[in-house]
């Protein structure tokens, strides 16, 4: 998932009509793609760890949740490292965080440590969150400002690449390695079985914490073109006149992504687990993750169709649609069996596609001065995905099944969203470029 970037922060830098942009953005590209990679790892990490440790459900989802707390966590740090240092130095920070902490997922499994791997997970995402607040306004301003939102979406195609190719890595490497990932659903494995599944964590963590050392470098000695004024806060004096709790669409689009993040990851988390059910798909783990490719691959379709709609269609009307999808298909998922009830939750990665950069978009419209503000308390809404744990303790309590409940709830707030919570109030003039 690529992060939102502020309207501040979207505006023209100083541009030098003779300077090659290109080379620099391609090298940003590979970043958004690493973080997405990273990210989605964690489909398939989590049923292996569920088989390795002997976990219940809200164990499971509580690694990831660990995951999303960084982002709350690391996100005011992240902006402070960036005002001192500057974008290059943190995004080579970012890097660098995330390669110790992958090199730290070798040392959780050769323990084996389910402690050590929490840990782990919360550096690898605090790096991400690094990476996040500082890529996504260098992005935006480092080119011409006409083409910023080309920019922005070729970045984004690239983090969906990512988490395209992510189940496929990890379904190979990680499940289709293990003893966990190539049995049954109901295999239980002896002590030395786990031991052994817990050493299949050692190559590809290994192998990310190499290319993350390589791009480190590569970034450190890359010409990046200076990054201009364009992301210099408003005055203070300009900003305390104005309310940003006087914007109904900010008001109600903050849990809207809080929200939206229990509903996208507790269905990415739980997909694993959900379609090696007996009655569901009766896969091992190693293939249900290779579906996993299908969810993340219906999101990218998604977000070029969304995008095309919206260019005739009013973009909260476009929300509502494939919220009233997503919640259909969570139905479909909870109330049937079988291939059906797979392909139904394989589907609502399509109706998710858009959501969040629709939300965000539609948080932030007619907050004038205040948008840099804005973006940020959506930004850590995205803290939201650690709330999954509420699913898992659903999953444990009543049913796995029965879990994806709540994800139907949540697309019923998205829909209240985009209906009428969107709707902006008290509009404020657009910030003039300088």
């Amino acid at each position: 998932m690529a992060g939102p970037v502020s309207s501040t922060a979207a505006v023209a830098a100083d541009h030098n009509p003779g300077t090659r942009y290109g080379p620099a953005l391609t090298l940003l590209a590979s970043l958004f793609f690493m973080w997405g990679f990273i990210t989605v790892i964690n489909n398939t990490l989590l049923p292996h760890l569920r088989s390795v440790f002997d976990l219940n459900y809200t164990q499971t989802t509580l690694i990831e949740s660990v995951w999303f707390i960084a982002y709350f966590v690391a996100s005011i740090p992240s902006a402070k490292l960036i005002e001192r240092v500057g974008y290059q130095k943190s995004l080579v920070v970012g890097l660098l965080v995330m390669a110790v902490g992958s090199l730290g997922m070798m040392l959780a499994a050769s323990l084996p440590s389910y402690g050590v791997t929490l840990a782990m997970l919360f550096i690898i995402a605090s790096g991400i969150t690094l990476l996040q607040v500082a890529a996504n306004p260098y992005v935006a301003v480092v080119g011409k400002p006409e083409t910023a939102s080309s920019r922005l979406n070729l970045v984004q195609a690239m983090n969906s690449a990512g988490t395209m190719l992510a189940p496929l890595f990890g379904a190979y490497l990680i499940l289709g390695r293990s003893k966990g990932g190539t049995s049954s659903a109901d295999t239980v494995l002896t002590e030395a079985e786990r031991l052994a599944d817990a050493q299949s964590v050692i190559l590809p963590y290994g192998l990310v914490a190499l290319v993350l050392f390589v791009l480190a470098i590569i970034i450190a000695r890359f010409p990046l073109p200076a990054m201009g004024s364009a992301t210099q806060r408003l005055a203070r004096e300009e900003r305390k006149n104005h309310s940003l709790w006087a914007h109904r669409n900010l008001v109600f689009g903050i849990p809207a992504i809080f929200i939206y993040l229990i509903a996208e990851i507790g269905v990415a988390n739980l997909f694993v687990n959900f379609v090696s059910q007996p009655d569901i798909a009766n896969l091992t783990h190693e293939q249900a993750g290779r579906y996993l490719t299908f969810l993340w691959g219906g999101m990218m379709i998604g977000r070029f169709v969304g995008s095309a709609l919206m260019q005739k269609v009013d973009a909260g009307k476009v929300l509502a649609a494939f919220s009233i999808g997503a919640f259909i298909v969570m139905m479909v998922t909870v109330f049937t069996h079988g291939q059906v009830a797979m392909w139904a939750l394989i589907l609502v990665g399509l109706f998710h596609s858009i959501m969040f950069p629709t939300i965000f978009t539609l948080g932030i419209k007619g907050l004038g001065p205040l948008t840099e503000e804005g973006s940020g308390l959506l930004i850590m809404a995205i803290a939201g995905g650690s709330l999954v744990v509420v699913q898992g303790w659903l999953a444990d309590n009543y049913g796995l099944q029965t879990s994806f409940l709540l994800t139907a709830a949540c697309e019923l707030y998205i829909l209240f969203y985009a209906l009428w919570g969107s709707r902006p109030t008290h509009a404020l003039p657009d910030q003039q470029i300088s």
